[in-house]
């Protein structure tokens, strides 16, 4: 297994226990953020397992603009925790905001690694 392989496979697991928790425990995740709409973790959760398979798929394929697809949505979630984090847009709890910006700092790196294994991938 190479190192974008590596890297694929590390946002996978990551994404799809992500969703699996969000999924299994909207009802809980809604109490901590303070939301009073839980609908919204099931879906991110369903969402998150879509993009497992996705990123599961190309594990094997390693199509550069498949794999290049992936890093940006990577960058979009890292760039919408910032967005909800300034903005305070739906009055998250802190501790909301701290699983938001903990969450948000994993995938920017996960998002940069392989950014790079892509990178060095192609010479």
């Amino acid at each position: 297994m190479n190192r974008l392989q590596k890297s694929l496979l590390i946002n996978a697991i990551f994404s799809g226990v992500s969703g699996f928790i969000l999924i299994l425990f909207y009802n809980s995740t809604a109490k901590v953020f303070q939301l009073n709409n839980n609908n919204v973790f099931w879906i991110i959760g369903l969402i998150l397992l879509y993009f497992m398979t996705t990123i599961f798929y190309e594990i094997k394929k390693q199509r550069k603009i498949a794999v290049l697809w992936i890093i940006i949505q990577d960058f979009l979630w890292v760039i919408a925790s910032c967005i909800i984090l300034i903005t305070n847009l739906f009055q998250i709890s802190n501790t909301g905001n701290i699983i938001i910006s903990v969450i948000a700092l994993i995938v920017l790196f996960m998002g940069l690694n392989q950014f790079f294994a892509l990178k060095t991938s192609c010479k």
